[in-house]
């Protein structure tokens, strides 16, 4: 019984001592999201198809949705304007409306346009 006693008091130390090692590592996470605001640039990467270049013209302004939830819902957060061609797979555009994190998609009509920040 005594044994037990003393595995249990163990466990439980080791516990409360690895506690605060794992907030912190969940604080780090949260703080490493690269928010982008309004004026901000943006590059968005897109398949560079025929298609995509034919819908998107420069000063279009475009939503920009992110998923969110197990069902994947796409929900819109913000909104871009196209000011130019980078190359041949890359926008370069500015926020105009919300706030935008990496990984957001821009679209318009059939095209789906990945957001990266501006380097």
């Amino acid at each position: 019984m005594k044994r037990i006693v003393r595995i249990v008091v163990l466990v439980a130390l080791v516990a409360v001592m690895a506690a605060p090692s794992f907030v912190q590592a969940a604080g780090k996470k949260v703080k490493s999201e690269v928010v982008m605001k309004v004026g901000n640039k943006v590059h968005l990467f897109h398949s560079g198809t025929a298609d995509v270049k034919k819908e998107i013209a420069l000063n279009d302004v475009i939503p920009v949705y992110r998923q969110t939830g197990k069902a994947a819902q796409l929900r819109e957060v913000g909104q871009v304007k196209v000011l130019s061609f980078i190359d041949e797979h890359h926008f370069e555009a500015g926020i105009v409306k919300g706030e935008i994190k990496v990984g957001d998609i821009a679209k318009k009509e059939s095209a789906g346009l990945l957001v990266q920040p501006a380097k």
